[in-house]
């Protein structure tokens, strides 16, 4: 009872660095509960929301398929359950926008891809329809609404019987826009109200468990070959489920690089803070033992401080997680998918790990720290260490150097050669800080250079898609158009060796100038005719390089899973939607048809660009038209979803660094109290002896930040390799600004930390310090 007393008592005479020590625990305990929280909780719902509902895992198309050809397909070997349904898309105009819905029909016997009904009820008359529940808040309908879509220019009306949300759209597009897209879902009675007959063109495949669906999707084709056969894609391959998938993989990865790094940071801190609070109290444990207490009992003593500070840090930040991150994790999750009734709760098991791990590495510290002192006998420990000999330093024997310098300035040189391995410690903990820092800051600034590079890449003003898949033979543009070039998107697949990835290949006209491409040192590059542009991403994991050849398969019917070599004409840097980039005349070269799909249109003044927008909307064969607007809103989209975790890196960063410098300084001060006290006899003034530990301190932190500029490049690699993909790159540059800005905080950081440190310099009792070898 005794000891704990003890330990209490030394808690509350450094209540500063206990602090300090708690927030540290905190800052690993905050990141690990909040993303292990959010990666654990929206992998475990999405399993259970994709089962319940039976997402699709194959989705046919055909330009018209009845109901008996569907009861023939149910025949294959595979497919478990098999449903027909009629797809179409429609348009909605408002006053201030125009809205575009897609909406299909659903059986009466619904078992795949089951709509969840937040309102209402599924729609049964061939005038009632179900809404996308997102879209009808923007639109404030509500149900028993009457509402009126455009069809093929034809208007129609139904009756709203109720709102949902869907499995296949979790993810409706790039930014979740509910304004101006959304899903409908009409009764089998209602296709031939749009339709002009009853058939199909799409069929929904659920595969038995375990089934190859490669095979199963090449059965299904060879098969079709008599019927109006279009297209097909897997689940894998669709936007909704490959964007979720590609969320909880990079969330997965942050849960376990974010707090694996930053326990290692505390642990190295508290490492070397235990290490030399017990050196520093080695009398103490001299009269323990001369008192009779077991060493065992004085080591557990020492041990019971990490594990109050584990237990204090853990439980705050967990804490603080619950505060802060989860109710950020709702909204974010809330505006990036549509996922009803999810909940991010934290675990009260969270709290555990980051007690067992600053526990762990704390008790070890003591062990390793007091297991010498413990051998020592009880008079030998009560005695200080004998003065270390000093041999003079090299300036030291330049008199004409040595002579200059002010004596304030030898003390503070002596004291740092004199105590090596105490400064290369304090500096380890600097060192440590200032690496976090240059990684946080640089992880951000790369963020911010994923979003600005979206505006910089594409520079037209709208872009205009079809419907029909192909851009009309006869097409006139109206006056105020610039420049215009066509452009088609080819889903493909990449193969290098036994591997194969879904891909993207976009093919356009090689004078293009509305899509610029820039190169891995960020210059402008330019398409030719005998090659493709590699995203980096890929070149990255798959090793490859300019000049190499990669093959490319075309998948679809037309296309006959045609499979081609390319040569790889240049590596670009694409931070967002990583695609291969050829020209329509390779394209052609290899044999393959190119049928562009869209039109991309720079306008001559903002007058002309309402007129050019006004012309194509007024044309029923366009599907979508994106603007300049819609690029700037996906690249703040971008940045919203992901700022306040970087942000929050950014501040736990800074609260480690301060952690580490405070503590470290702290013990410093603790330790040189006799020296400090002799200069206050000998009349130093305060100042003068926080100048002399200041410049020490600005000594130490200098000399880590030398060290930590080449290792935080390292640590910035590693964690852009953690956090990047095929499908997503990041850039893995440092920028120098990013640098400087991380090094004048570390030293901002130790500035703050000497001024705390005042006061403790100030109350300094000299004749107990000087009375302490006695």
């Amino acid at each position: 009872m005794k000891l704990f007393i003890k330990l209490l008592r030394d808690i509350k005479q450094s209540i500063g660095q206990f602090i300090a020590f708690v927030l540290v625990i905190a800052v690993g305990a905050f990141f690990y509960a909040g993303l292990v929280t959010l990666s654990d909780n929206l992998s475990a719902y999405s399993k259970v929301y994709f089962k319940e509902h039976n997402l699709s895992d194959l989705n046919v198309y055909y330009s018209r398929i009845s109901k008996q050809d569907v009861a023939g397909l149910s025949e294959i070997e595979g497919i478990d359950k098999i449903e027909g349904r009629y797809t179409f898309d429609a348009t909605q105009a408002f006053e201030d926008t125009k809205a575009s819905l897609k909406i299909h029909s659903i059986p009466e016997n619904n078992q795949i891809n089951t709509p969840t009904v937040i309102e209402g009820s599924l729609p049964s008359r061939k005038d009632e329809i179900l809404l996308d529940s997102h879209y009808a808040k923007e639109h404030q309908y509500q149900v028993g609404d009457r509402t009126i879509i455009n069809v093929n220019d034809r208007n129609v009306t139904f009756t709203v019987s109720g709102l949902g949300e869907n499995v296949e759209y979790a993810k409706k597009n790039e930014t979740q826009d509910h304004k101006s897209s959304g899903f409908a879902y009409v009764a089998e009675a209602g296709i031939p109200r749009i339709a002009g007959g009853f058939y199909y063109n799409e069929i929904l495949i659920d595969a038995e468990e375990g089934f190859q669906i490669d095979q199963l999707g090449q059965t299904i084709e060879a098969q079709s070959k008599k019927l109006a056969y279009v297209d097909q894609i897997s689940k894998e391959r669709t936007f909704n489920y490959s964007q979720l998938q590609q969320t909880i993989y990079n969330n997965r990865l942050m849960s376990r690089v974010i707090p694996l790094l930053l326990f290692i940071i505390e642990a190295i801190i508290l490492f070397l803070t235990m290490s030399r609070m017990i050196d520093s109290q080695r009398n103490q444990v001299g009269i323990m033992k001369a008192l009779g207490i077991k060493n065992r009992n004085i080591m557990l003593h020492y041990m019971g401080y990490p594990v109050l500070v584990g237990i204090a840090g853990s439980i705050l930040g967990c804490v603080i997680a619950a505060n802060v991150f989860i109710p950020f994790v709702k909204a974010s999750n809330a505006r990036s998918y549509s996922l009803p009734d999810i909940t991010f709760s934290l675990s009260l098991f969270s709290v555990i790990p980051p007690i067992l791990f600053s526990s762990a590495f704390g008790i070890l510290a003591c062990y390793l720290s007091s297991i010498a002192i413990l051998r020592e006998r009880a008079a030998q420990a009560m005695r200080p260490k004998p003065t270390k000999k000093m041999k003079k330093l090299l300036i030291e024997q330049l008199p004409g150097i040595w002579n200059r310098i002010p004596y304030s300035y030898k003390l503070i040189l002596r004291n740092i050669f004199l105590n090596k391995q105490k400064a290369l410690a304090s500096s380890v903990g600097v060192v440590v800080s200032t690496v976090l820092l240059i990684t946080a800051f640089g992880t951000q600034t790369s963020l911010q250079k994923v979003a600005d590079q979206i505006e910089e890449v594409y520079t037209y003003d709208i872009r205009v898609d079809y419907t029909s898949g192909t851009i009309p033979g006869a097409l006139k543009l109206p006056a105020g158009i610039i420049s215009s070039y066509d452009l088609s998107v080819f889903p493909v697949e990449f193969i290098k060796g036994d591997e194969n990835e879904n891909a993207t290949l976009v093919v356009t006209e090689k004078e293009n100038n509305l899509i610029a491409f820039f190169d891995e040192n960020d210059n402008r590059v330019a398409l030719e005719d005998n090659g493709v542009l590699v995203p980096k991403s890929y070149a990255d994991k798959y090793k490859i390089a300019e000049g190499d050849i990669i093959q490319i398969k075309f998948a679809g019917l037309e296309f006959a899973n045609k499979t081609v070599n390319m040569r790889v004409l240049e590596i670009t840097n694409q931070y967002s939607n990583p695609s291969f980039y050829g020209t329509k005349t390779y394209l052609e070269s290899l044999g393959i048809d190119y049928n562009p799909t869209s039109l991309l249109v720079e306008a001559g003044s903002v007058a002309n660009l309402a007129s050019v927008r006004h012309f194509f909307e007024q044309d029923e064969r366009v599907d979508t038209i994106a603007d300049n607007n819609d690029l700037k809103e996906s690249a703040q989209y971008i940045l919203r979803q992901n700022s306040f975790l970087f942000i929050m890196f950014i501040i736990s960063a800074v609260v480690l660094s301060f952690g580490a410098i405070y503590t470290i300084s702290s013990i410093n001060i603790y330790e040189r109290n006799r020296e400090l006290a002799t200069l206050k006899v000998l009349g130093y003034p305060k100042h003068k002896i926080n100048r002399l530990i200041f410049f020490e301190n600005i000594i130490l932190t200098a000399f880590a930040v030398l060290v930590a500029l080449p290792v935080s490049g390292y640590m910035y690699d590693l964690v852009v390799e953690a956090l990047s993909s095929s499908h997503q790159q990041i850039p893995d540059r440092l920028s120098p600004l990013v640098m400087l800005i991380a090094v004048i905080l570390a030293f901002g950081l130790t500035i703050f930390s000497n001024l705390l440190l005042r006061r403790k310099v100030t109350k300094i009792n000299m004749i107990e310090s000087l009375k302490s070898i006695e």
